[in-house]
């Protein structure tokens, strides 16, 4: 196994510890929390970054790494949901466009298609981490303008980047979706 890929591991195994501790109720835990959810995001770039150097890509990397990516992100989302400082409907859409962009690349790849990670995707991701940790800060519900908290600045930047990137995968991509005559199934 790669150095990447034990890196992304880390961050597989990160992701239940960062549950637990938000969801237990101690002094200091939502920031715990915090801390563990940064450095498994940091541990994102890491892996990349060690993959691409030293030529450690591989098809588990490939596979284990943007599903620690969703994991992670959902985790805090739904946490969030929980707490209700996001609206259920805001994570249902985020959690539509993972799906819809992960079966967008099922089928490319039956099709012998890679849709490789777009730039809007990565925006997406960061958008979206760095929204998250700013939730679980002590000033989540600060309010920024009007009624307008900073609760709801990040989840309106989540959905704004999560729509964008969803729909520039399947405008750059839509041919893999194509269905010729004699592939539809009697």
């Amino acid at each position: 196994m790669t150095t990447a890929s034990k890196i992304t591991l880390l961050r597989v195994v990160m992701i239940p510890v960062f549950v637990v501790i938000m969801l237990l109720d101690f002094k200091y835990s939502t920031i715990i929390a915090l801390a563990v959810f940064i450095l498994a995001s940091i541990t994102d770039s890491v892996d990349g970054y060690i993959a691409r150097k030293y030529n450690q890509v591989s098809d588990f990397g490939k596979f284990i790494d943007p599903l620690a990516d969703k994991l992670l992100v959902m985790s805090a989302m739904l946490i969030l949901v929980q707490w209700g400082q996001m609206p259920a409907w805001a994570a249902i859409i985020i959690l539509a466009r993972e799906f819809s962009v992960t079966g967008l690349r099922l089928v490319a790849v039956e099709s012998g298609v890679v849709i490789a990670a777009a730039v809007s995707g990565k925006i997406k991701t960061f958008v979206s981490i760095v929204a998250l940790c700013l939730m679980m800060t002590p000033w989540h519900d600060a309010v920024l303008f009007g009624p307008v908290t900073l609760d709801m600045l990040c989840v309106a930047l989540m959905l704004i980047t999560t729509v964008w990137s969803g729909i520039e995968y399947f405008v750059k991509n839509w041919k893999v979706l194509k269905l010729e005559p004699n592939d539809v199934q009697k």
